[in-house]
């Protein structure tokens, strides 16, 4: 896993690099980058939705087919599959690539927070080195800080590291610059995981990251009862509500407080995108979407 941050690592780091520089607050700088990538997922968004919208249109003829071919499981899958081509939707990739990126995106962030000194303060990887080195040598080091960890070690412990590094011959503005780097966020410090046995203000983050999650279930849900009652008495669709939030909760126990922040505000931010795509979509024709599937699929054979 650690190939997979630090290779996904890469692009984004430059990209928080110039947000951080010009704002000059890495938390606020997880913000920008979060709505800068929700603005690149817009058109999967949108695409997501419409796929959601045509999935609905097709719903009354889906269950014709159940009820012409009751009991022939085989016959309803090739008869539904079938309908499918000839209206041009795959109904499978409604969701896969939205998600996809999104954890492309968290991957890529998570090498990004792991590593502040690279792509926030832009220190040369030889000099990285050294001071990771010399973390190692003090006494608060044990294994249990790791290599994903270690330069968020020498942040918390630069003033220990100070004397050493300065007679290593690594520069006092390198380290004044570490020194003076504020790794927080309204008071939250952001290269920290939240624990589940120790309450604090990290629990912050995990708490809010739920309940904009909930939001944003409960939001999706009721669209859907909305556009489609018969598909919103699905219990799997309660399942999902409830879930993802829970889900959330989890996930942000085991990463630093930084990723928490670009999952509440990326919920946030999808919700708000998803009530404007809704609005746009709501005056285009569902069916002129769909007759312009059966000609791009007739087309493609």
């Amino acid at each position: 896993m650690d190939a997979i941050y630090t290779t996904l690592g890469i692009p984004f780091g430059y990209v928080l690099r110039f947000i951080f520089e010009a704002v000059d607050n890495y938390g606020l700088a997880l913000i920008l980058f979060t709505l800068f990538a929700r603005l690149l997922m817009i058109p999967t968004s949108i695409y997501q939705t419409k796929g959601t919208v045509k999935t609905q249109r097709l719903q009354p003829k889906i269950r014709r087919i159940n009820a012409k071919y009751k009991g022939d499981q085989k016959k309803i899958q090739e008869e539904t599959q079938a309908l499918y081509q000839r209206e041009g939707h795959n109904p499978m990739n409604m969701g896969c690539l939205p998600l996809a990126i999104q954890f492309i995106i968290i991957f890529g962030l998570i090498g990004v927070i792991y590593h502040p000194l690279k792509w926030a303060l832009a220190i040369d990887d030889t000099t990285i080195n050294s001071l990771t080195e010399i973390a190692k040598g003090l006494a608060e080091y044990n294994a249990k800080t790791g290599k994903q960890t270690i330069e968020l070690f020498v942040i918390n412990h630069i003033n220990e590291i100070r004397p050493i590094a300065l007679s290593k011959g690594i520069s006092s503005g390198v380290i004044d610059s570490i020194a003076n780097f504020n790794f927080t966020f309204l008071g939250i410090p952001l290269g920290e995981i939240p624990s589940i046995k120790e309450p604090g203000i990290l629990w912050v983050i995990p708490i809010l990251s739920g309940l904009t999650s909930l939001a944003t279930s409960l939001f999706s849900m009721l669209q859907q009862r909305k556009n489609n009652p018969e598909m919103a008495k699905n219990p799997t669709m309660g399942c999902m509500t409830f879930g993802m939030p829970l889900f959330s909760l989890y996930f942000t126990f085991q990463f630093p407080a930084g990723i928490g922040i670009y999952w509440i505000v990326s919920a946030i931010v999808r919700m708000v995108q998803q009530v404007f795509i809704n609005k746009h979509l709501s005056k285009i024709s569902v069916d002129d979407m769909i007759e312009k599937n059966k000609e791009k699929a007739q087309k493609k054979k």
